[in-house]
């Protein structure tokens, strides 16, 4: 079969079943969600056995630690998976909602309704959960998904994917509601990019830099998601130097290979004395390398590599940060809009009026107070999971969970009415 029956096949069935998908009730959609978390228990050892192949593959072509490590999967790590999908089960439909409704001075009645969006295409890299995530969330929200993961995670995508469409017929539903690209060849990545605008209605990328780029360059489908996570915090004059530290450490060193993570550090030239120094230290306590303008190297008098506006573009996944002095909230602000990917961004101040001028002045998609930027994930917003996190001016932003997943329709309800 070539690659382009290969696709194209996958989106005939895919169109096929969001027909299908549009009759099933929320009741039905449930009891799929809860079969498929059953399943992930009993399959367990079969689960672990599929990543394990993936983890010694990925090893053996000495893929880079940060990516085996989001690629492992462990007991703890299913539990989670497991929870995530408990939570999405618990959210009421999201389509279907009545967001605004008037009548006209004619008597027409005009309501804006929730609908899904229709077929998702998401192509990923790594992380295994995804596929639940994904699979669960797209569901849920009337939504048929082709699933396109990584080849380092080919086995447990695969299985993951197999387990959930077992749900989906064990209830009765058509099983391609979620289909996962059985192929490593990355010309079917090209194919559902470029050639497949009749079966799908939008791409989602989620994975590192060249990815997303790719996805940019090559995609005739509408696009949402993240180029890269280059996050800041930054420590006001009038922040509490606890707070700051506890905040900075858990935004930079919690994960360093996660889109959330801080990747440049500014602080204001008012606080340099009381606040670098112990803030740095805590971060090199834990192996952080640091990169500093000049001002910032005159308080650490270990050898630091200077920085330069490269490191201010630089989205690291590593336990590496950039840090900069910076004249008060206006050019923190001004910092952050320049060399800033629009992803999340944090302030740490005990001042009210700082922080407000901050959260307003920033583009970003997700505006943090005395928070750390770790916090731009889906499941900690409440959204049960994520599809990924999208810095698109236009909606959605941020975390998309299940009411990002939907769009809307106008419908006019009349009684004969027609236009003079």
């Amino acid at each position: 079969m070539t690659k382009n029956s290969f696709m194209k096949k996958i989106g005939e069935k895919a169109k096929s079943a969001s027909s299908d998908l549009s009759k099933i009730d929320i009741k039905k959609k449930n009891s799929v969600l809860k079969q498929f978390s059953q399943y992930l228990k009993s399959n367990e050892r079969s689960i672990l056995n599929a990543n394990k192949k993936d983890v010694s593959s990925a090893i053996s072509k000495k893929i880079e630690d940060s990516m085996i490590d989001r690629l492992r999967l462990s007991k703890k790590k299913i539990a989670q998976i497991r929870s995530s999908i408990n939570e999405i089960v618990k959210f009421k439909d999201p389509t279907g909602n009545i967001f605004s409704s008037w009548k006209r001075p004619n008597g027409l009645i005009i309501k804006k309704v929730s609908i899904p969006i229709g077929v998702i295409g998401v192509i990923y890299e790594s992380r295994p959960n995804v596929t639940s995530d994904v699979s669960a969330l797209c569901f849920k929200s009337g939504n048929v998904v082709i699933l396109r993961g990584g080849s380092e995670a080919f086995y447990s995508n695969k299985i993951l994917s197999s387990l959930f469409r077992k749900a989906l017929k064990k209830k009765k539903c058509n099983e391609n509601c979620v289909q996962f690209v059985q192929s490593k060849n990355r010309r079917h990545v090209d194919y559902l990019l470029s050639a497949m605008k009749d079966y799908v209605d939008l791409i989602i990328p989620r994975g590192g830099k060249n990815l997303v780029k790719k996805v940019l360059e090559k995609s005739a489908v509408s696009i949402i998601g993240h180029y890269e996570g280059l996050c800041h915090v930054f420590v006001d004059k009038d922040a509490d130097l606890k707070t700051a530290i506890k905040i900075v450490k858990n935004s930079k060193m919690r994960n360093v290979s996660i889109c959330g993570a801080a990747e440049t550090l500014l602080i204001d030239k008012k606080c340099l004395k009381t606040h670098c120094r112990p803030i740095l230290d805590q971060l090199s306590n834990l192996g952080c390398k640091i990169i500093g303008d000049k001002k910032i190297k005159q308080f650490i008098p270990e050898k630091i590599k200077i920085a330069t506006e490269k490191d201010w573009k630089t989205e690291y996944l590593a336990p590496t940060i950039s840090v900069k002095s910076v004249n008060g909230v206006e050019e923190a602000v001004d910092h952050i809009n320049k060399y800033g990917s629009s992803h999340t961004d944090s302030i740490v101040t005990k001042n009210k009026k700082t922080a407000k001028k901050f959260l307003s002045g920033i583009k970003s998609s997700i505006a943090v107070h005395n928070a750390s930027t770790q916090f731009a994930d889906g499941g900690e917003f409440g959204f049960g999971a994520e599809v990924g996190i999208s810095t698109n001016k236009l909606h959605p932003r941020g975390p998309i969970g299940l009411d990002q997943l939907t769009t809307y329709k106008y419908i006019l309800e009349g009684k004969g009415h027609i236009r003079k």
